[in-house]
Order: C-alpha cells, then sequence, then structure tokens
C-alpha cells in the first residue's frame, strides 16, 4: 500500500471534486483495490476488499498527519472509508471515520455545484472519471446555443446542468430512478437555472421510445449507461438496441456522446456495433480521461465516444 500512503502524503488542501489515486489502473502493484478522492471537505477512501482494523488504523495517521502539514486543526479532519466487494450484489459498508459531513453536502467542478450523499449507497452523486465529457457538452451546447439535449441515463442531470450552463436551450432528463431525478432537480436550482428549461423523466427508456422521438429531433443525445443493472440495462445486450434507434433522435448533423464504463468490454464492442447498427452514424473521436484515471490497458477504463449523424439526412 506504499503507493496509497505516498498519495496521501501529497495530498493539497481540498478545494474542489477530484480523484488523487487510482489503484483499479493497475498502475500501482499491490494497490488495486484502493480509490482515493476529494469531496470537500472531506477524503473519500474506497476499498474493494475487506479493510483490516491495522489498515484503517494506519490511514487514518496518514491522513491526520498530512492534515497537520496543511496547517488544518486535528478537530477538522474529515474521511469517509467505503468497502465495496467485487462481484458481490451486497450494498457497500460506508463509514463516516472522522469529523463530520455538512448537509447539504455540495461539491464543485470547474464552478458547478452538485450535491453529493457520501454516506448512502455506492455512488454518491457525481461521476469523477466522466469530468471530460461534461467539459465536452459544456463546450458543445457554448458553440451551439439554444441546443435540444436528450439526457439518457441521467442519474442526478449533471450533463442537464453544464448544457444549460452553457446556452442550451432545453434538456430532457430520462432516468428509471425517480430519487436520482429529484437529486437532478435540486442541482437545477442549486445554480440558479430556470426549472421551465429542463424535464425530468422518470421512464424505463425501452418503453418511452415514442415519447422521445415526438419530442426530438436533438442537437445532441447524451447516453451515459449503467454497465450492468437487472431490469435497467445490460450492456451486452442492450447497447446494441439502443443504438440501433439512436439515428432517429438526432438532427441532422446532430452528436451523441457515448459512454461505456466497464472493464469487462473494450472499445471494439462499441465501435463494431456503431458500425453494424448505425451506418449513418461517424465516429469522431474517443474523450481522453483525466489522466488520474490512466490505465495499463486503456481498453478497460471508461470508454467515451462522439459521433455525428449525416448532416443530409
Amino acid at each position: 500500500m506504499q503507493a496509497l500512503f505516498d498519495a496521501i502524503a501529497t495530498l493539497p488542501l481540498p478545494t474542489q471534486a477530484q480523484r488523487h489515486f487510482h489503484g483499479r489502473g493497475g498502475r500501482f502493484p499491490g494497490c488495486e483495490p484502493w480509490l482515493l478522492d476529494t469531496f470537500p471537505p472531506a477524503w473519500l477512501l474506497t476499498c474493494f476488499e475487506p479493510v483490516t482494523e491495522a489498515q484503517e488504523a494506519a490511514l487514518h495517521a496518514a491522513l491526520a498527519a498530512r492534515w497537520a502539514q496543511l496547517g488544518q486543526p486535528p478537530e477538522t479532519l474529515c474521511w469517509v472509508l467505503q468497502c465495496r466487494q467485487v462481484g458481490s450484489q451486497q450494498r457497500p459498508e460506508t463509514r463516516l471515520m472522522a469529523g463530520a459531513l455538512p448537509e447539504p453536502h455540495v461539491a464543485h467542478e470547474d464552478g458547478v455545484q452538485y450535491l453529493l450523499h457520501l454516506l448512502s449507497g455506492q455512488n454518491h452523486g457525481l461521476f469523477l472519471d466522466m469530468a471530460e465529457g461534461r467539459r465536452y457538452v459544456r463546450a458543445f451546447c457554448a458553440q451551439q446555443p439554444g441546443a435540444r439535449v436528450l439526457n439518457l441515463f441521467a442519474y442526478t442531470c449533471a450533463f442537464s446542468v453544464v448544457a444549460l450552463q452553457a446556452g442550451a436551450a432545453e434538456v430532457i432528463n430520462l432516468d428509471m430512478s425517480p430519487g436520482a431525478l429529484a437529486t437532478g432537480r435540486r442541482n437545477h436550482a442549486l445554480n440558479g437555472l430556470q426549472a421551465a428549461k429542463a424535464s425530468f423523466l422518470a421512464h424505463d427508456l425501452f418503453k418511452s421510445w415514442g415519447k422521445l422521438l415526438r419530442a426530438g429531433p436533438f442537437d445532441l443525445v447524451i447516453v451515459d449507461p449503467p454497465s450492468y443493472q437487472k431490469g435497467s440495462f445490460v450492456a451486452e445486450k442492450d447497447y446494441p438496441r439502443l443504438l440501433r434507434r439512436l439515428p432517429d433522435l438526432l438532427t441532422p448533423g446532430g452528436r451523441a456522446l457515448l459512454a461505456l464504463n466497464t472493464p469487462k468490454l473494450g472499445p471494439e464492442f462499441l465501435l463494431q456495433h456503431l458500425a453494424s447498427e448505425t451506418p449513418g452514424l461517424r465516429v469522431l473521436q474517443r474523450l481522453p480521461n483525466p489522466l488520474v484515471f490512466a490505465d495499463v490497458d486503456e481498453g478497460r477504463s471508461l470508454k467515451v465516444f462522439i459521433v455525428e449523424s449525416s448532416a443530409w439526412a
């Protein structure tokens, strides 16, 4: 675990949401189960295997020492430990190890505010590896003011917030979870965005094509699904079905952001199905991941492609 302790020893004072250590990328032998994130005022350590009491004590000592080096009072140290079991259906165990979390807990990224819930469930409200995807959406909507955007698998609607901030005329957010969309509504209000420009549909995508086709077409469609969520989306089976319908949702020359976040499927999975299911779409680029998320095999890391429909369709 020395590489993790080395990362802790150089942690900056928390200012915005970001990852500092990504053991899952395989670049630090012996630290593969570990992640270290900042969600001010908290540091979050995530481990994909059981953590011993001795490890907990050593981590606390390292974090406390770094906190003192940063000139902060010891009683203000705040850190959270989440333990996940790989391949398990059990909920992760998440504990506040020191300090107190604010309520509401708000993260900042590129000047945008997002509500967090570090102690509830596996996901916290903001996926840090998608930072470049959010920047792409911001740039696209800034270059095409008045764009209409469809945000599928919207979760807490981070893409919608940046799109509207950048000048989108309208965003439709679709997700099966009413709770996630409720947080999404709060994210829009938190950032002072007009409620009339965003809509929130707690629907099953595959039962909602008619509604979406009537609402379309869209200048930008964002597809950021879970890789495996029983009853919602299984990438191997459902991504080809989705791609088949995607061109019908796009304006001529419209673009789509397609994300695939599973180490089990490489970029060729999306590229092959794009070629077979949507020959009218052209792949423009694969977005880079934030540097801290570098992987010894980039085929295992987050894959985000930008595609464009034919301008003469």
